[in-house]
């Protein structure tokens, strides 16, 4: 039972940084948790908190079972998540895809995410798409006291983008995302200062790139690939009526590559590997005496603006340059596909311990029939340590054909 505002929100909010495993651990501790101690020995979270974690989700079932990388594989309908200027480079004149991900089943039944996309190709180099993620955390009881009768609430939050591709030569495409994002948390109820809550919105931008050149490597015919990624660029979040304490946006930068082998005319072997850093302020180390908080390394974010967050999370980690890496979080993967109608797919993603702790293996697979692709990924996890263990993704492709 939820028996207040704030206790709401934080259950929520709970939720919500658990989607992305940040602190999944035995004790599942996370946002609000008990204090950690700190690489310097003071006490504090060292976890890089965000709003609308539910963007960093991978959503669809091929990348999925990849680790989760997918910033420079061959191009979908869900490349718009990954990386949109793939689309440049996309077969056919148009095409679907959605993805649906029961999450979190092990903590919550009826958390969800579902994903639908599309393109549409309006000449040799230029492409246009869009895209609806819808997440829901299920239905909470909620009442401001013991006595009241419970009111239902069913928190939910979701993101629309317009995609633009262009291709440039043969080998080298640039491409935009516009994304509107409506967080639903929480309308029309009192905080505890006595302001009223509403529905969080935002405005975010990614930019992208990606190369590909065919070649030789190690006597075999091969593709290269390399893609970048800078997603979720905006403005920040409130969820209370004249509420200065706003939450960034989480803004990340994906850059990678992938290798694909043809050892034969019917088989294929990706190799790739993305590397991501989220491009928001990391939390400084704080001490509190005679209940004052005082910072007493890194930067107070509350008081940093977006491209100033943006620019100084490459050097605002209070442990130097080891915080700084321990927060770049890796995903590789394998892709093997033959007759381009049957696929197998493993990958790992790894995060440091102090900065998500996401560490387990993937497995996907694939089917082609004729226009219809139908891809699922399998999250191998500890059953004991992460909540997202057993968790399946399901992804339905439909791609036109060219007449």
């Amino acid at each position: 039972m939820i028996t207040n505002y704030r206790t709401k929100v934080g259950f929520v909010l709970l939720v919500a940084f658990a989607l992305l495993c940040y602190k999944a651990s035995a004790q599942g501790e996370g946002v609000g948790g008990d204090p950690e101690t700190t690489t310097d020995g003071r006490t504090g979270s060292r976890l890089i908190q965000a709003g609308v974690p539910f963007l960093l989700i991978a959503p669809d079932s091929r990348s999925g079972g990849m680790g989760e990388a997918g910033v420079a594989v061959s191009p979908d309908a869900n490349s718009i998540h990954w990386n949109p200027s793939k689309l440049a480079f996309i077969d056919g004149p148009a095409g679907l895809s959605l993805s649906y991900s029961p999450w979190l089943q092990r903590l919550v039944p009826d958390i969800n995410l579902a994903y639908l996309t599309g393109f549409y190709r309006l000449d040799d180099r230029n492409v246009i798409g869009g895209s609806l993620r819808y997440f829901s955390l299920g239905d909470i009881e909620f009442r401001q006291t013991g006595e009241e009768q419970a009111t239902i609430y069913s928190p939910n939050e979701f993101a629309i983008d317009a995609t633009f591709a262009r291709q440039f030569g043969e080998n080298f495409s640039l491409g935009t995302a516009l994304r509107f994002i409506r967080s639903n948390l929480g309308t029309n109820l009192v905080s505890g200062t006595g302001a009223q809550t509403k529905a969080g919105t935002a405005l975010a931008a990614d930019v992208s790139a990606f190369f590909k050149k065919e070649t030789i490597l190690l006597g075999n015919d091969a593709r290269l690939a390399a893609g970048l990624n800078i997603s979720n660029i905006g403005n920040k979040m409130s969820y209370v009526e004249g509420d200065d304490n706003k939450v960034f946006l989480p803004t990340n930068l994906r850059i990678g590559g992938a290798a694909t082998f043809f050892p034969d005319a019917l088989s294929e072997l990706t190799v790739i590997l993305d590397i991501n850093k989220l491009l928001i302020p990391s939390p400084p180390v704080t001490v509190t005496e005679d209940g004052n908080t005082t910072i007493v390394s890194g930067r107070d974010p509350s008081n940093l603006s977006v491209p100033a967050a943006i620019f100084g999370s490459f050097n605002d980690a209070p442990g130097g340059f080891k915080e700084e890496m321990q927060e770049l979080s890796y995903s590789t993967g394998l892709e093997y596909r033959y007759n381009k109608q049957f696929a197998l797919r493993a990958g790992y993603i790894y995060e440091h311990p102090e900065k998500g702790n996401r560490n387990y293996l993937t497995l996907g697979a694939g089917l082609k029939y004729n226009v219809l692709n139908l891809d699922f990924a399998y999250i191998l996890a500890n059953q004991e340590k992460s909540p997202l263990a057993n968790t399946l993704r399901f992804t339905l492709l439909f791609n036109f054909i060219q007449k």
